[in-house]
């Protein structure tokens, strides 16, 4: 497929991404009807949504973001970035007005959100969120799918990916998996019936399921080898800043290397939403704390 060829060198944790076990992301307008837009959300499973968020409200967001990180001497080429400095300052970013009060409460977002979801006034942003860099070479995110992290509330929730710049298609953007989404349905559900027939309560269930995951909460390390096993495609896409993509509580995703040829650091944030009037994982309500076990 074009944009898929082994020489723009997408690549994930265990080989590349061609157009043998890849295809590209299903782009939408924002203003197309919203039951349009909800049919493509239930049979995909995520939502691509093209230039949703000003360009310059969410440059500026970044721009300030780097402006902080600015004494670890990361963005200075031919210097070693102070290390715990570096960390220290990625998690404070997830505190400042600028972004936690501003950039995760986007007007243009929420609203969007709320009308799409119907939940309206009882659309609630989480505080918790996931702000993450992704510098080159550095390791990807592993298969994984949110539910798995919100375990103590119902799978309504919806989780807005917002690439925060823009993003080359091997520069480390999030890729899903095709039709993802039963997939993860079938794993949670297979687990549950073990669970149940092992005599376990709801409780301990949660807990076990936590537990057999890998370590760090993923389903696997190797996205070419998991979608071969179930015989699916990653999606993939590069990313403009005002793009948000839209997916559901067990929609399959990882992220891949970012391999950009201009070094470009990549940026994005994870803002999840939820109907405050069903049951939702109250943990997420406390702001992000390094090693807070969510």
């Amino acid at each position: 497929m074009v944009g898929l060829a082994l020489e723009h060198n997408i690549q994930v944790n265990d080989g590349p991404l061609t157009s043998e076990n890849a295809a590209l992301l299903r782009p939408s307008d924002p203003s197309l009807p919203l039951d349009e837009l909800r049919a493509r959300y239930e049979q995909d499973g995520y939502l691509f949504l093209k230039h949703l968020l000003p360009r310059d409200d969410v440059l500026e967001a970044r721009r300030q973001y780097f402006s902080l990180l600015a004494p670890t001497s990361v963005l200075r080429e031919g210097t070693d970035p102070q290390a715990a400095q570096f960390v220290d300052l990625a998690i404070e970013a997830h505190y400042q007005d600028w972004y936690a009060e501003k950039f995760c409460n986007h007007p243009a977002l929420v609203r969007f959100v709320a009308e799409f979801t119907g939940w309206g006034e009882h659309t609630l942003n989480f505080r918790r969120t996931l702000l993450r860099n992704n510098t080159p070479g550095t390791k990807p995110i592993g298969v994984h799918y949110d539910q798995i992290f919100l375990r103590y509330g119902e799978p309504t929730s919806v989780t807005a990916w917002v690439p925060m710049g823009d993003i080359k298609i091997n520069g480390g953007g999030l890729i899903y998996l095709e039709d993802g989404d039963p997939v993860g349905l079938k794993i949670e559900e297979e687990f549950t019936i073990k669970a149940k027939q092992a005599g376990l309560t709801d409780e301990d269930a949660r807990s076990a399921f936590n537990s057999n995951m890998m370590a760090t909460g993923l389903l696997s390390e190797s996205p070419v080898e998991f979608a071969r096993q179930h015989g699916r495609r990653w999606l993939v896409s590069a990313y403009e800043a005002g793009d948000v993509v839209l997916h559901k509580p067990h929609t399959i995703h990882a992220s891949t290397i970012n391999n950009d040829p201009d070094k470009v650091i990549r940026l994005a944030t994870d803002l999840r939403f939820c109907d405050s009037s069903k049951p939702y994982d109250k943990r997420w309500m406390n702001f992000y704390r390094f090693g807070d076990g969510v």
